[in-house]
């Protein structure tokens, strides 16, 4: 391997689901390895669960942080650029910069893109990504959009996000998280005030793994699907991840450019 060798890795969350992992993680590497063909692109997932799973039930072994840093460093290479999947700078985002810290010393250069949702411009960047998907999304239609939320500082990211559709004329969209607030009973309520004909799920979250298929779109009655139709809402749920959308896609290349610049 020559000295000038570079490597790009791509860390996301992961996702046990084959089918979403090619279409949302799995795309989002083809583009960047299409973009940038002078870097060796790698993958690696935070989730240990995920990577256990993955082991077990499918003899897939994929990297985490640290196993494919050490990988990168057997296999010669000197300039690392870290692109991270993940949509907020939450845990796994901390945790992954705590692991390639480690190796500061091994490489002569190492540089760490930053998530999907990292600035203002990012927020009106996604809203207008996720709108696209929805043309003729009606008044009386309403989209809300599940994303994780975590116990972290960044998790108000959330309902900033949902703030900010409204500046933005979207009155009609609204944002909640499964794990934190806004929770579903939250965002229930301003749903019901709003009081639509129709509602429209859909996961804001890069893959359309297990919290999409269940805690979405699942028929337990603690699902956000069986909530909405339970009380007398038609409810459409979208199983697409966010990086299924091409201008999402889009977002991580510019943050890519933005980290080499």
């Amino acid at each position: 391997m020559t000295n000038d060798k570079k490597a790009l890795l791509v860390v996301s969350f992961g996702t046990s689901h084959a089918e979403t992992r090619e279409k949302t993680i799995g795309a989002i590497e083809k583009d960047i390895a299409a973009a940038y063909p002078d870097y060796d692109v790698r993958r690696a997932f935070t989730s240990g669960m995920i990577l256990k799973v993955l082991e077990k039930r499918d003899g897939v072994l994929i990297d985490n942080v640290a196993e494919a840093m050490n990988r990168l460093v057997s296999d010669g290479f000197h300039e690392i650029l870290v692109q991270p999947t993940h949509v907020i700078p939450g845990d796994e985002y901390d945790n992954m910069v705590t692991d390639i810290q480690m190796f500061e010393d091994k490489f002569d250069k190492i540089t760490i893109g930053t998530p999907l949702l990292y600035n203002t411009d990012d927020y009106r960047k996604v809203i207008h990504a996720v709108m696209e998907q929805f043309p003729d999304l009606s008044e009386r239609e309403a989209l809300v959009l599940m994303g994780h939320g975590t116990e972290h500082r960044i998790n108000p990211a959330y309902a900033a996000m949902d703030y900010q559709f409204k500046d933005m004329g979207y009155d009609n969209v609204f944002v909640g998280t499964v794990e934190a607030y806004p929770d579903v009973e939250t965002v229930f309520k301003k749903v019901d005030a709003y009081h639509p004909d129709k509602i429209v799920l859909l996961p804001l979250m890069v893959v359309a793994g297990d919290h999409a298929v269940n805690d979405m779109a699942g028929e337990e009655e603690d699902s956000w699907k069986s909530i909405f139709e339970k009380a007398g809402y038609e409810v459409d749920c979208i199983l697409k991840g966010l990086g299924e959308f091409q201008s999402i896609r889009d977002i991580y290349l510019d943050h890519i450019a933005q980290a080499i610049s």
